[in-house]
């Protein structure tokens, strides 16, 4: 498992969504990438979500790896249809989505649009 380089990016699994996402996310924004070892989309957009947590020291980005234990459950929770998926939760609901690997361009003007960063 890769370890990342700045502490704002790091693992959840469904165990520990509710405190690292859900609960987290009342105090700071929290990205959630629900990715698959399998996905090209999702190894594209990788480094990308680097360079956003390195722009954005007040956003989280928690990687939720659906292939691990019982992290597909999360996938079919919030009604995932394709990988990668991003999530972003702001004081623990839901306010935002996109599908895809998209451009730095993107992902920073959908950070910006869905909230106070």
């Amino acid at each position: 498992m890769k370890t990342h380089q700045l502490e704002n990016i790091f693992i959840v699994n469904l165990d520990d969504f509710q405190s690292k996402v859900l609960d987290a996310s009342q105090r700071n924004p929290v990205l959630v990438d629900l990715w698959a070892e399998w996905c090209s989309p999702c190894r594209v957009i990788a480094p990308i979500l680097e360079k956003i947590a390195a722009e954005f020291n007040d956003l989280s980005i928690a990687k939720v790896e659906v292939d691990e234990d019982e992290n597909m459950k999360l996938a079919g929770r919030y009604q995932v249809r394709g990988f990668p998926t991003l999530i972003l939760f702001v004081n623990g609901e839901e306010v935002g989505r996109f599908s895809g690997a998209k451009p730095l361009s993107f992902i920073r003007d959908f950070i910006e649009q869905h909230s106070e960063l």
